[in-house]
């Protein structure tokens, strides 16, 4: 059995809730590994729709035990909500949920100083979820932060919210009219913080021994590669590494203990709040892309930005992650369309580029050279074997995979788990046993 980590090869949102939900009867052990609540994972089947946030997917399979690592930022408030709502909708969360105490605390302090820098910067803003997750990382890098672990001594964490609470607040002092949270919303979050404490334990080696035993880890990651800290669209990026490397190190895993990354692709792209996108559609064809593709986002509901597939930042994305297998998602979004494009390469200042430019400036400027496939004006909405697919459809997929170098292993063709093609092909079937659709 195989530890496998699954990482977005975009700008996030690319359906790896869904795909997780998929793999998940194959683990013993989910572990979320970077991100805050701004993430957003929607997992659908028969007439059901969960959107979880901080809560592996995983949670919606009995048999799994998950783990939420030091690497994430917890909103107490958000997650308990999650916990609760789960709970009610019949998951058993409680008995299977793990939460590291190294993990930092979300506080109302960090929302508020993401809020007033977002409203500073105008129409430069980065266009964050306005969750308070880049504040929460900085107080983590600058050592004035609170974690977790501390809520299991309530003294000790009223103290250090209080603490953290001033700097934060001399911080917003430098944004004239921005409001300072409420003694009420304080207290609101030591209290959700407090009733996590349950659930707060060691990650690292209850992990480690499992995968000493046989028992098979998924890493969840968040967001996608393109919004990775340091390999990114900087500044328009998140504040935590999205790639596959950090995965096992960021819970205290050392890096061999990963046998596998598998990449998660939209059959075209998109991306949400500001910054650059080479492949962004005009106004109608972005938002017949939009409209079919419900392209709002989990978390906020803002309506995402949509364009074609950009095969030089996928190619990127495959050797930084190590990706060796791709799940593409909503080719039955493209069922409509007389062409369907794929960027191949960038021209920029009379160059042609196959790698994308570092710079944000450049990236920016860059002109996408497009090759072209036919539309395949068929449905494949609820296709469940790849020869159920027209010949125009298995052509863009095998388009694709000759692009990228790599087999695409699961293909979806709608919302739910029952919309889906599991092809058993290598590495798949070498990281896990034939799978079948989990009702």
């Amino acid at each position: 059995m195989a530890n496998v980590v699954v990482v977005g090869g975009q700008w996030g949102d690319e359906g790896k809730g869904k795909v997780v939900d998929l793999l998940c009867a194959a683990f013993a052990h989910v572990v979320r590994f970077n991100g805050g609540a701004n993430a957003g994972h929607t997992v659908r089947f028969a007439d059901r729709h969960f959107a979880l946030h901080l809560i592996p997917s995983g949670i919606l399979h009995p048999t799994c035990r998950c783990w939420v690592g030091p690497g994430v930022v917890v909103d107490p408030v958000e997650i308990l909500a999650e916990k609760t709502a789960l709970e009610q909708q019949g998951v058993g969360v409680a008995s299977r949920l793990t939460l590291s105490p190294r993990a930092h605390l979300v506080l109302p302090g960090h929302r508020a100083l993401d809020h007033a820098r977002e409203q500073a910067k105008g129409h430069s803003r980065i266009g964050t979820t306005g969750r308070g997750i880049g504040p929460t990382y900085e107080t983590r890098a600058a050592r004035t932060g609170v974690r977790l672990g501390l809520a299991r001594t309530p003294k000790r964490l009223r103290d250090a919210v209080a603490a953290t609470t001033v700097e934060l607040e001399r911080l917003l002092s430098l944004y004239p009219g921005s409001p300072v949270p409420p003694p009420e919303a304080i207290e609101e979050a030591i209290e959700a913080a407090l009733r996590l404490a349950p659930l707060v334990g060691d990650v690292s080696r209850p992990l480690f021994e499992a995968a000493s035993a046989g028992e098979p880890i998924l890493f969840e990651g968040a967001q996608g590669t393109f919004l990775d800290v340091d390999h990114g669209t900087y500044p328009f990026v998140t504040s935590s590494g999205c790639l596959a490397g950090y995965a096992a190190p960021a819970c205290g895993l050392p890096a061999k203990l990963v046998h596998g990354v598998l990449g998660v692709f939209k059959a075209y792209t998109t991306r949400v709040g500001g910054g650059p996108f080479p492949t962004e559609l005009s106004e109608a064809l972005g938002e017949h892309v939009r409209r079919r593709g419900n392209e709002f986002g989990t978390t906020t509901g803002r309506p995402r930005r949509t364009g074609w597939f950009d095969a030089v930042a996928a190619r990127a994305a495959v050797r930084w992650n190590g990706i060796e297998a791709m799940a593409l998602t909503k080719l039955d979004v493209l069922d409509e369309l007389d062409e369907v494009r794929v960027a191949v390469a960038y021209r920029l200042g009379g160059e042609e580029l196959q790698e994308p430019p570092d710079d944000v400036t450049d990236v920016t400027a860059v002109e996408p050279i497009y090759e072209s496939f036919p539309g395949w004006k068929t449905s494949t909405a609820g296709c469940s074997a790849f020869e159920e697919l027209p010949s125009g459809a298995q052509a863009y997929v095998r388009g694709l995979e000759a692009m990228l170098g790599i087999p695409a292993v699961l293909v979806s063709t709608g919302p739910r788990r029952e919309e889906t093609i599991l092809r058993a092909i290598e590495p798949l079937s070498r990281w896990c046993p034939p799978l079948t659709h989990p009702r």
